[in-house]
């Protein structure tokens, strides 16, 4: 693709925003109150603004291979934080979407130099499943159940980390989605986790004793 084509587009959509509101980029510019954080994968198929049909300051957006959420990458920890304590968001979603790249490394054990170390999560998702899996015959539903396995286990993920669980102890938000793109049919599918029962099972070894703030 022509670069100068990328910056006529923007010149274009520019135009476009401002023929419906002159004040569109002011507006903009003066801060964001998105009520979504969505977490999803890199894979230039799935945007999150379109798939969600949002505008811009309407959800803010964390991707990375396989819509991870591990709990030592500081980059997905900062995000968190920022959307909880900052933002305020009242919903976390986090998205996979069926011919996931990194979902088909996995059932594949193709190796991909460097980015092993960042699928060993996933395959530990695999490992925790495996059987359920390994039942499935049929490849290509064996492909989408891992993706829907690996939404849930990044939904409770979210559960274990701090921010999330001050939060709750205050406001009991935000609420936790499992979604998936179905990219074969355009649509988002909401897996309908009920997240707090899940946690509820894990919670006496999760949960974390909050700090007493002295007055």
């Amino acid at each position: 693709m022509d670069l100068k084509r990328i910056f006529e587009n923007n010149e274009k959509w520019v135009q476009q925003k401002l023929d419906l509101d002159k004040n569109y980029f002011k507006r903009l510019s003066e801060g964001q109150s998105p009520e979504f954080l969505y977490i999803g994968c890199s894979d230039s198929r799935a945007t999150a603004e379109e798939l969600m049909g949002l505008t811009p300051g309407e959800v803010f957006v964390h991707r990375n291979i396989a819509n991870q959420v591990i709990s030592i990458d500081n980059n997905v920890n900062a995000v968190i934080q920022f959307a909880i304590d900052i933002l305020k968001v009242k919903h976390i979603v986090v998205c996979g979407h069926y011919e996931c790249g990194g979902i088909k490394a996995v059932l594949q054990r193709n190796d991909l130099g460097e980015l092993n170390s960042w699928l060993s999560s996933l395959r530990d998702v695999y490992r925790f499943h495996q059987k359920e899996l390994e039942a499935i015959t049929q490849q290509e539903r064996k492909y989408d159940r891992l993706v829907e396995i690996n939404v849930l286990e990044q939904c409770l993920n979210l559960t274990k980390i701090d921010h999330v669980q001050h939060s709750w102890s205050t406001t009991g938000l935000p609420r936790i989605h499992g979604w998936v793109f179905n990219v074969r049919t355009g649509k988002l599918e909401d897996l309908n986790f009920d997240i707090e029962r899940e946690f509820s099972l894990l919670r006496n070894i999760y949960e974390l004793n909050q700090k007493k703030t002295s007055d």
